[in-house]
């Protein structure tokens, strides 16, 4: 027997036992997923990232065959629970549902013990939210903006305007605001937009910068006025509502966005098929509804496009910070 024929044998024998192999290896991998999924939200219940998260919740369950569940974990701006997040066993059964403040934190806090771009994979971003100026008009006597930006200029410092956080979206468009018309607004942090509505609407505070997406059922109600939305455009849901530029604050252009992430380390395969499903999901007739209602555009963007947005909106922030002195411990 020749040396060549002794090597195809062995070669022949190995590439057998290989295929004999192969279904005992792909048997041994776990389906997925295989017991209940988490939402992490770092913000109460009641907010703008739960008016999305549980939703999409109710869908994935469905399209999974395994119940999602939202984990409401509030507390500085959303950076407690990002905090706990970026612990956790990247085993793809916990997901991080945050927002665009998450792009704020690291350049207003100064001891944060995780980094959002290396704790975190981008999955996708969920919903787009133009963000208002609501008052409360039992609080403050005024129709428009510019008659708001006069009385604010009468009352310095005596106006006050609530926020999920401090470091939060909302929390930065009021300093955004502040820069361009000079006024002095104080700010009055809360744990969450839920309790930050709760207290608007109680009479508590003046008024919020707030995400359309908990604004609009109050604004549509007449509890609350809204004077700009922070938009180039008007929008076709609120057509009466002057754009910031039209009202007297050219420049205040924000918008609240709400995002997936999965934990690092979690396995791309998990990683890939939350993506697709979620994506499939923002598309189904009802959730375009939802979303509608919200006054929100769906996501649903490539998890390289995501990152680019998170990369773009750390930039942003950055100077905004910056400007307005921003200081936090």
């Amino acid at each position: 027997m020749t040396n060549n024929t002794r090597l195809t044998r062995r070669a022949l024998a190995a590439g057998a036992a290989a295929l004999v192999a192969t279904p005992a290896i792909l048997r041994a991998q776990p389906a997925w997923p295989e017991k209940p999924i988490t939402f992490l939200n770092p913000f109460p219940a009641g907010g703008g990232t739960d008016t999305f998260a549980r939703p999409l919740a109710g869908k994935l369950s469905e399209a999974l065959g395994q119940q999602v569940l939202v984990d409401n974990k509030g507390g500085a701006g959303g950076t407690v629970g990002a905090s706990q997040a970026a612990k956790l066993k990247p085993d793809g059964y916990t997901f991080f549902i945050g927002a665009v403040h998450h792009t704020i934190a690291p350049n207003i806090y100064k001891t944060l013990d995780y980094d959002l771009e290396k704790a975190f994979v981008p999955i996708t971003m969920l919903a787009l939210v133009p963000q208002v100026v609501s008052i409360n008009p039992q609080r403050l006597p005024v129709d428009t903006l510019a008659a708001f930006v006069e009385y604010a200029k009468k009352n310095p410092g005596k106006v006050n305007f609530a926020s999920p956080g401090a470091g939060t979206a909302h929390h930065l468009a009021g300093e955004l605001f502040k820069l361009i018309t000079k006024t002095d607004l104080t700010h009055v942090p809360f744990r969450g937009a839920g309790p930050a509505m709760q207290d608007l609407l109680a009479g508590q505070v003046d008024m919020m910068f707030d995400g359309m997406g908990t604004s609009s059922t109050q604004i549509r109600a007449g509890k609350l006025k809204g004077l700009a939305v922070a938009t180039k455009e008007r929008l076709s849901e609120f057509p009466t509502i002057p754009t910031g530029a039209e009202a007297g604050a050219p420049g205040w252009e924000v918008s609240t966005w709400y995002g997936m992430w999965g934990i690092a380390g979690t396995p791309q395969p998990i990683l890939d098929r939350i993506y697709a499903e979620t994506k499939k999901a923002l598309a189904l007739p009802d959730m375009v509804k939802i979303w509608k209602e919200q006054v929100a555009s769906p996501g649903g963007e490539s998890p390289a496009d995501f990152a680019k947005r998170i990369r773009s909106e750390i930039e942003k922030w950055a100077k905004v910070v910056k400007d307005a002195d921003v200081k936090l411990n």
